[in-house]
């Protein structure tokens, strides 16, 4: 005799391979259909109201419709609900009671990027988004005139921004990264930190992925970074193949996002060999090493092989205060910290790995807040969306403001930046830090 459905489940949420090289992933009909039995199941439960605008968007659809169901909302309005999805996957990870392997088998994220793979398989992207996802060629060309590109990016400047939101669609009252002409390759290149020989960590050896935001646009958390594990005793080098595919997975042209795994697989795979542990410093990057490019070639056991030899770099500092224990000479920093832990550090199912490693630092406050920046990559910059990135990130920036610690860091970079801009005045005192800036602050790096 058959079981009746569970209500809900109390396993371990269990994601599938993404079948993008099957024909049937892009069929318009199937697609149509599962998005009709999934928003009928998001409809009767409703848990995921606060997460972001999709699931409003999708509820408004119902309720405003002729029968308050499903059945009477235009199928041509689902695209909205796809749209306002920044694949932040906090539904999927700790929302959702009927994520696989509960018999619904919902994975609302990934179903949004099939929506997205077949939307850009027909129609592809927008020339804007199409030259803001080539993140090592913009890196690359924009470094050696970063001056004059950040001017013109600038915050506030009345000559070029509305020309810009004008012609890209890029809001001018978006904070945008600045590039540097030195990036933490070079740097780190130039001028290594001295490796503490007599730190209990001495033992271990990482390759450091440096990330295309570390990189181009925020080299200086890298260099932290660095000379944090180099005073931890871990052997390093610094590598950059290319950027890990992310910007590409969030327009939906998953064929790159393999294309970029196997770039970085190439010159990464040999150093996993040789017995080095891999690092990310931006938290989208190590989901997507981790977790995404898995399912996305499930075949490939050189890259589940590179995925179980990651961590994150919070993750990595944690694992060795556990272990060996972490070097002595942490001072206080005054003022407190608050902690944004980004939803791409959360879906990585390993607890707040910032926080618990900012807890190591001596008579130092420290705060969390677990709620989305609302940033999303362009989701957070381009005119069309922005309004939903800053609605998102209210109820973070309340719990910021209400913390009242004088240091404010996320797993996510953006995250942080977005967060600080919405916070306005009250966010004029802050600095967008990456977590490991702050341990090197400690250290007196």
């Amino acid at each position: 005799m058959a079981q009746p459905p569970k209500e809900g489940s109390l396993a371990a949420p269990k994601r599938h391979a993404i079948d993008w090289q099957n024909d049937d992933f892009y069929d318009d009909a199937l697609i149509t259909e599962e998005l009709e039995r999934v928003f009928d199941i998001c409809h009767g439960c409703r848990r995921c109201f606060n997460l972001c605008e999709s699931f409003p968007i999708l509820f408004d659809m119902i309720d405003d419709s002729e029968s308050g169901e499903l059945d009477t909302v235009d199928k041509s309005e689902y695209a909205k609900v796809v749209d306002a999805c920044t694949l932040c996957d906090m539904c999927f990870m700790v929302k959702c009671p009927y994520v696989p392997p509960h018999e619904f088998d919902l994975d609302f994220p990934h179903l949004m990027l099939r929506a997205r793979a077949a939307e850009y398989k027909k129609k592809g992207t927008s020339f804007t988004k199409k030259q803001l996802v080539q993140m090592d060629r913009n890196g690359k060309m924009i470094g050696p005139i970063s001056g004059l590109a950040n001017w013109a990016s600038k915050l506030g400047n009345k000559l070029t921004r509305p020309v810009m939101e004008k012609i890209t669609g890029i809001d001018k009252d978006a904070e945008l990264p600045k590039f540097h002409g030195k990036t933490f390759e070079k740097l780190s290149a130039k001028n290594p930190p001295v490796r503490n020989m007599g730190a209990p960590g001495v033992g271990r050896k990482a390759v450091i992925f440096a990330t295309c935001y570390v990189d181009y646009n925020k080299p200086e958390s890298g260099t932290a970074a660095h000379a944090v594990l180099a005073k931890n005793g871990v052997e390093t080098e610094v590598v950059y193949p290319a950027c890990c595919g992310m910007p590409y997975l969030e327009e939906g042209n998953i064929e790159q996002v393999a294309k970029q795994a196997e770039l970085v697989k190439a010159e990464l795979l040999p150093w996993v060999d040789k017995g080095y542990d891999i690092i990310a410093l931006t938290a989208s990057c190590g989901l997507m090493m981790k977790m995404e490019w898995p399912l996305i070639l499930p075949d490939d056991e050189d890259i589940k092989r590179m995925s179980e030899a990651t961590y994150d770099v919070a993750e990595y500092m944690v694992d060795i205060a556990k272990d060996e224990g972490l070097a002595d000479g942490l001072s206080p920093i005054e003022g407190g910290i608050t902690v944004h832990s980004a939803c791409h550090a959360r879906a990585q199912n390993m607890g707040a790995k910032s926080a618990e490693m900012l807890r190591k630092i001596p008579d130092t406050k420290v705060d969390i807040v677990e709620r989305c920046s609302g940033h999303g990559g362009t989701f957070g910059i381009m005119k069309e969306t922005r309004p939903y990135a800053v609605k998102v990130a209210r109820p973070a920036v309340r719990q910021v403001k209400a913390k009242g610690n004088a240091n404010l860091c996320s797993d996510c970079p953006l995250a942080c930046k977005h967060l600080i801009q919405v916070l306005g005045a009250d966010g004029e005192k802050l600095t967008p830090d990456h977590p490991m800036e702050l341990m090197a602050k400690a250290y007196g790096l």
